[in-house]
């Protein structure tokens, strides 16, 4: 289909659709994706400076839906990294993922098709084992697998807004410790660890304490943050102590009521609130190479 074609036609479903009735973008065409989460918007060019008006909107959204998608764009990695900048300063690599690109905060994610284990293979916020977790993600399609390499997000304010307010009070003041030691050892291993395996590793070299409940700085909505990838135990209790709740909030906060699904498609470029999302990169696509760049925006210290 002609991409011109496509956009006319998803304008024309969101002008049919109540749904989006209360959005009130004048610049910018929103699309949701979900009920949960994502939306996909059109009317932008981010291979392009984006005037205050739009940028207001684009912001509004983001906000909004936690994750929005731009089909359709042309970037350079300078885009990429322009357009990351219109919401704060570029965050460094990840310390376990050292493959830069044309720019030093640019990551380079490419799952040859002999790589057994996929980049983002289980349920995470991204790096929550640093003192200050990145803000959010820009992520742009450079290579895709003919079919496969969707990704999918889960909405945290729902996780915590649907917990019961027995649960909300206990984990409200909680923290918890988050490190990299099932990382690493999932890189080593080269393929996904089973539930439990890896925490506490010795081969962990950082960790931080976070809030289990954190309140995000600018919509002051709460949302869950504990995440598979990263959350070792509760402070102040032990590993075995801690699973039990940990494995229901890890559960819980990935429902699939809560979740949106994103099939990339050449010039695709992602940005997400790592604040208030999860997301997991599906490894449906063995055999096959896919090529994605990636700048992240510097956070705050949750709270």
């Amino acid at each position: 289909m002609n991409p011109n074609t496509y956009v006319n036609e998803i304008m024309d479903r969101q002008m049919t659709q109540p749904s989006c009735e209360h959005l009130d973008f004048k610049i910018i065409h929103v699309l949701p994706l979900s009920g949960a989460a994502g939306a996909e918007v059109f009317g932008v060019n981010l291979s392009e400076q984006i005037n205050d008006e739009t940028l207001e909107e684009v912001k509004r959204a983001y906000h909004r839906f936690g994750v929005i998608f731009f089909r359709d764009q042309q970037v350079s990695d300078l885009d990429l990294a322009r357009f990351a900048k219109y919401f704060g300063e570029l965050a460094v690599l990840p310390p376990h993922r050292q493959h830069p690109g044309s720019l030093p905060e640019l990551l380079v994610i490419d799952k040859k098709p002999e790589t057994k284990l996929v980049f983002g293979w289980e349920w995470h916020s991204d790096t929550t084992h640093l003192e200050i977790p990145p803000l959010g993600s820009v992520l742009a399609a450079k290579l895709l697998p003919t079919v496969g390499g969707d990704t999918l997000f889960a909405n945290q304010y729902l996780a915590y807004e649907t917990l019961s307010d027995g649960m909300k009070n206990m984990l409200n003041g909680l923290n918890a410790i988050h490190s990299n030691g099932r990382i690493l050892s999932s890189l080593e291993a080269d393929d996904v660890l089973a539930q439990g395996q890896g925490v506490g590793s010795n081969k962990t070299t950082l960790s931080a304490i976070h809030p289990v409940v954190r309140t995000h700085p600018e919509t002051g909505r709460k949302a869950l943050f504990v995440n598979e990838m990263h959350t070792e135990r509760f402070e102040h209790m032990t590993i075995a102590e801690s699973a039990p709740l940990l494995r229901y909030l890890y559960d819980h906060s990935t429902r699939p009521e809560f979740t949106c699904r994103f099939r990339w498609a050449p010039g695709s470029v992602a940005f997400w609130d790592n604040r208030c999302l999860q997301h997991l990169a599906l490894d449906d696509y063995q055999g096959q190479r896919r090529l994605m760049h990636r700048v992240q925006i510097r956070g705050t210290k949750p709270v």
